[in-house]
């Protein structure tokens, strides 16, 4: 848990200090209504004191111009103080979710293995809602709230200071009862957070998965989990408004006690004729403007402390590392060949159990490396270590002599195209999903990557063709279209490494015949690596290695391999029986 003194020094660098003219306006504005504010006590004293007494017509109507003018200053300056502030807080929080946005795109691949989609997003829409109270009308009328209480304090005692004294006693102690509960309150909002996020998280993967679950007739169960997650936010919830709901009632109770004894000692003082009537209306009057501020500051301090507990989370997002640090990350590729080598290359993901043991081989340029194993052998993880989304834990890897883990990302993947088994489309047309690498590529190096990778094939019977809407992550096509389209966009990428992973696994015989021709287009003159568990499909690789328990065990070509009647022998003739 952060110490609430960091968390504002980073809120106040961040947030505060780039505003703080805007800020400084608002706290104008709050002045000069809170001012305005306080000419109507004054008002009501010498009207009755005075004006009502000598029968002044000519200073009655001098009293209600100055009334009418405060009022009308206050109602302008109330509208100022709205529209500035709460206009720069919405827009502070939309550059904030563009920046924790654009944050979470630089982390790597594997915090989010670790995070639920859902919950990020949560993070970014919800979490930095806080910023509003920050810049907004909340910590100025905080701060503009305490001068009024402070000049009405100074009025109060020189009207009568044995009043003031005693109305400070239970604002005293309501002050510090405050105060403990903001305490006690911080982290229920921290925890509420979180918890929203992990349910927000849950909601969004049953949505994209509604068809598995139906399919098992799991809404029985997926309602259980949702129900569980809601019934946390509830008791979250109900913490914080039982801490609320605790300071308004001891507001309500305490500074009740100080106005029932402002009226015993003022009807004492009035009939003792120390104090005059008008006095006794002012004060109470000026009563209500300090007070005010002190209970509007209750509520304030509850939004404040929600905020920091969102901004705390955002600011925890904010200090992780980059994946492309640009202090270690300082060679930039321009134009690569394409040799890749992995020299002793050890990987682990929980810095216990390692998966990869001292793996080494070459792959030069425009060759195709194929890697082919048991499950969980480690093929995917030597596929996302060649692809940069994980980092050796020792060891290095080469690109055309350069150390991989010293190289500029953006630099090295502008020149890597990746074709995964579930590949991911955006719900858009299948022109707009080929064009994603490069948007601003040409209407004939489309058309190219399409017939590369026999797109044609299938849009030339689509009513609207390349314009066709293929529904959230291609709904609307079949697995070897989804694939052709993911061939096409990395045909569109123009890479001179390519990463195929399963890429025709579960797809049938014509779907596959197609995606066969369109790889052999992708991998021409590319340096190329294929993980395949249909082992007919890789004859043709330069190398191919057998994985088995994070280690190589075997590598050469489909004959050699087949003539050793090893490892691969064993997979290649238990596929060809089946």
């Amino acid at each position: 848990m952060r110490k609430n003194k960091v968390s504002f020094q980073w809120a106040f660098k961040k947030f505060i200090l780039p505003r703080i003219k805007v800020l400084s306006l608002g706290l104008l504005l709050i002045l000069i209504k809170s001012i305005s504010g306080l000419v109507l006590p004054y008002a009501s004293k010498n009207l009755i004191d005075e004006v009502i007494p000598s029968k002044d017509t000519q200073a009655l109507t001098y009293l209600l111009i100055v009334v009418c003018i405060s009022l009308l200053l206050q109602s302008v300056s109330s509208f100022s103080l709205t529209r500035l502030l709460s206009v720069e807080a919405q827009h502070l929080i939309s550059i904030l979710r563009a920046k924790v946005q654009q944050k979470l795109l630089k982390l790597p691949v594997s915090f989010f293995d670790n995070n639920k989609s859902g919950a990020l997003v949560s993070r970014v829409m919800t979490d930095v809602e806080g910023a509003r109270n920050l810049v907004g009308t909340g910590l100025v009328q905080l701060i503009g709230g305490s001068i009024t209480a402070i000049i009405s304090l100074v009025i109060l005692i020189k009207i009568n200071a044995k009043m003031t004294l005693f109305v400070l006693l239970p604002v005293l102690v309501f002050a510090f009862i405050a105060l403990k509960a903001f305490g006690y309150i911080r982290p229920i909002f921290r925890t509420r957070r979180k918890i929203n996020a992990e349910v927000t998280g849950r909601l969004t993967e049953t949505l994209n998965g509604i068809r598995v679950i139906k399919g098992f007739n799991a809404e029985e169960q997926e309602k259980k989990v949702f129900e569980k997650g809601v019934e946390e936010l509830y008791q979250n919830v109900k913490k914080s408004l039982t801490a609320t709901a605790f300071i308004t009632s001891s507001s309500t109770f305490l500074l009740g006690l100080a106005s029932a004894g402002i009226m015993g000692m003022g009807g004492y003082f009035i009939m003792n004729n120390t104090m005059t009537y008008g006095e006794f209306v002012s004060f109470t009057l000026f009563l209500g403007f300090m007070i005010a501020p002190i209970v509007q500051m209750s509520n304030i301090g509850s939004q404040l402390t929600e905020a920091f507990a969102g901004l705390d989370r955002t600011q925890e997002l904010m200090s992780i590392p980059e994946e492309n640090d640009v202090k270690s990350r300082f060679l930039k590729l321009n134009k690569i060949d394409g040799n890749v080598t992995f020299k002793n290359i050890s990987f682990s993901y929980d810095d216990k159990t390692e998966v990869l043991h001292s793996i080494s081989f070459e792959a030069p340029k425009g060759s195709v490396t194929a890697l082919v194993g048991s499950s969980g052998s480690g093929k995917s993880t030597i596929a996302s270590l060649a692809s940069a989304f994980l980092n050796p834990s020792s060891g290095q890897i080469l690109i055309d002599g350069n150390d991989l883990s010293k190289v500029d990302l953006k630099s090295f993947r502008s020149q890597l195209g990746v074709v995964l088994q579930d590949d991911f489309l955006y719900e858009g047309t299948i022109r707009e999903n080929i064009l994603f690498p490069r948007p601003e590529a040409s209407e004939n190096e489309l058309l190219e990557a399409v017939a590369g990778a026999f797109v044609d094939e299938f849009t030339d019977r689509f009513e609207n063709g390349l314009n066709t809407i293929i529904g959230e992550r291609g709904v609307k096509l079949s697995g070897g279209q989804r694939q052709r389209i993911s061939i096409a966009r990395a045909l569109l990428a123009k890479p001179k490494i390519v990463i195929l992973d399963e890429a025709t696994s579960n797809l049938d015989t014509q779907s596959e015949a197609f995606i066969q021709k369109s790889l052999a287009v992708l991998m021409k003159d590319r340096t190329t690596f294929v993980i395949a568990h249909r082992l007919s499909t890789i004859k043709k690789a330069d190398q191919i290695l057998v994985i088995e328990d994070g280690i190589i065990v075997e590598r050469g070509k489909h004959e050699k391999l087949i003539n050793a009647k090893g490892r691969y022998f064993e997979l290649y003739t238990y596929q060809t029986r089946m």
